[in-house]
């Protein structure tokens, strides 16, 4: 199977003359009187037709009006849209350094002529600029502009360009990495931003026309045309903008994403998905593609997440999302009969709870014990939610959607959950959602070497005391464990909670290596020094500490994939 990629669209390559902006007047009326037909032309007879004979249209004329709505939307629109250029800098000691540089996301950007290596000597620090480009449009006469977070994330310089080629120095006012929104300012004359029309994306239908317009690969003031292809769709939020695929360590998600075949492109990031009347229902954010470039699978952030965001951000500078404070899997059949429930129970499956967290405090129980389904560990014997406020929850995904829809930080909502097959109801107020995702400094220790196929940290006083042990307990926490590596096939456990240490969340309660066939293993560095004496078909003893009892495992090594 290919790897799909979900690329975050945002810049490309800088190019002359990229887009611009302007205003949206009266909604337009859609003239679509019939569907568009594949056969021959129907046309109205030479005589008089009866009195109450429906109304015949010719193909010709139903294309016609087609065309002119197209027309007409892209001429009300299209000033409304902008071309933002971002411009980054960064030093290299030497050009051999240029692989590694930090790149905005999407695709690779142009520094210049490189020169050619003289000489092996080191050279002095030299400035170098990154440039990228992505789309915008105008939200109000004050001058705020409307984007991507990950087009503008760690730029120096941004530049938006109109329609009328108008360039205009912008200013960040405020950016939400959770729901990829950022809002600019320029300095200019109201007279020249016209806003664009906000629509009701609650109310968008598959099948309905959908209207992308931005700068795809640089190429400004472009319209493309399809259709509304699915509703509901997730998408995941990394703590990496420069990520592009959708299991790469993403904490949280995007919810009720509105996915088009309209043609999106990298560059289209930032820009329009408008409907049949010329109003946004949403922000051409992501595209899901094995060639990073359309494949006919687009994303946008529907309208209603950027009207309840983007105020905010013009406000105050940031966005508070509610935040439960729990991490959770859609239950399907064979979890379900793990849990002795019914096959065909629906719900979401409480994982984790973060201490101290709403649903901590609120008695919220995750799952605490693991069973193999299909030659996989999953955790099981949590809290299922199967409504909140009364709403239905079928997966965990309308658990998310509807936090991000309906509720407020400081709001108490009702969650009906099953707990042991009975059913239960609990109250949770939101708290404000953290800063920093479940993410850790990682030591991956998979090598080239016979591998035991764990990513791990070592322990600190911090992590030992979110275990509950002793402040001075040494070793290294087995955090993730990669499926079917010696270290699985020896049933090493993984951590299955988050706490909250200096700052972040992290993942602790896993197994906790303390030696190696009787060596002590206080550090990750340790544990990497046992691992690289080790040949492919050897076995040693792994000693753990798991629930405070010492455990030993034996491992058998393999060639390293």
């Amino acid at each position: 199977m290919k790897k799909q990629i979900i690329l975050r669209l945002a810049p490309l390559l800088l190019l002359p003359g990229l887009v611009g902006c302007g205003s949206l007047a009266a909604p337009v009326e859609a003239v679509l009187s019939t569907p568009l037909k594949t056969d021959s032309a129907i046309t109205v007879p030479a005589s008089n037709p009866p009195a109450n004979a429906p109304v015949v249209v010719s193909q010709n004329d139903s294309l016609a009006a087609f065309e002119g709505t197209l027309e007409e939307i892209y001429t009300r629109v299209n000033p409304s849209v902008v071309s933002i250029q971002v411009t980054q800098k960064t030093q290299v000691s030497s050009m051999s350094q240029f692989p590694g540089l930090p790149q905005f996301p999407g695709l690779p950007f142009f520094f210049g002529q490189p020169q050619s290596p003289q000489s092996q000597q080191p050279q002095a620090p030299q400035e170098f600029y990154q440039h990228g480009a992505g789309s915008g449009f105008v939200w109000d006469k004050e001058g705020h502009i409307i984007t991507n977070n990950h087009v503008v994330e760690n730029a120096d310089k941004i530049d938006v360009t109109f329609t009328d080629d108008t360039v205009a120095s912008a200013e960040v006012v405020g950016t939400d990495p959770d729901s990829d929104l950022a809002v600019l300012k320029v300095d200019l004359p109201a007279s020249q931003l016209q806003p664009v029309a906000m629509g009701d994306s609650t109310q968008t239908k598959v099948g309905q026309l959908a209207v992308a317009i931005g700068n795809p690969f640089g190429l400004e003031n472009t319209m493309t045309v399809g259709f509304v292809s699915a509703l509901g769709r997730i998408l995941p939020v990394s703590s990496n903008s420069n990520a592009t695929t959708p299991n790469s360590g993403a904490s949280y998600t995007i919810p009720d994403i509105i996915q088009t075949d309209a043609p999106i492109n990298p560059g289209n990031s930032g820009g329009i998905l408008v409907n049949d009347q010329g109003q946004v229902i949403g922000v051409t954010a992501a595209i899901e593609s094995p060639v990073r470039a359309s494949a006919g699978v687009g994303f946008a952030i529907p309208a209603a997440i950027v009207n309840k965001v983007v105020p905010n951000l013009i406000e105050t500078g940031h966005f508070d999302h509610p935040w439960l404070g729990l991490s959770g899997v859609t239950l399907y059949p064979e979890l379900a009969d793990a849990m002795s429930l019914d096959s065909g129970q629906h719900g979401a499956l409480v994982v984790e709870v973060v201490p101290d967290g709403p649903a901590d405090k609120a008695g919220l129980h995750g799952s605490d014990r693991q069973v193999k389904i299909e030659d996989q560990q999953v955790r099981v014997g949590g809290d299922v939610v199967v409504a909140i406020d009364k709403q239905p929850v079928k997966s965990f995904d309308d658990l998310v959607t509807y936090l991000a829809q309906a509720t407020e930080v400081d709001q108490t909502v009702t969650l009906t959950v099953l707990r042991q097959g009975k059913e239960e109801t609990i109250k949770v107020t939101l708290a404000a959602r953290p800063k920093s995702g479940i993410e850790a400094v990682q030591a991956d220790l998979r090598t080239n070497k016979p591998q035991l196929g764990i990513e791990g940290v070592t322990v600190t006083p911090e992590i030992a005391n979110s275990m509950g042990l002793p402040a001075d307990q040494q070793g290294v926490l087995v955090e993730r464990i990669q499926i079917g590596s010696p270290a699985d096939k020896a049933h090493l456990n993984g951590s299955y909670k988050s706490a909250f240490i200096n700052g972040q969340f992290m993942p602790v309660g896993g197994d906790v290596i303390t030696s190696v066939d009787g060596k002590p293993v206080n550090t990750i560095q340790d544990l990497q020094s046992a691992l690289q004496q080790t040949k492919s078909g050897q076995a040693v003893t792994v000693t753990v500490l798991r629930g405070g009892e010492q455990v030993d495992l034996q491992v058998t090594f393999n060639d390293a994939p």
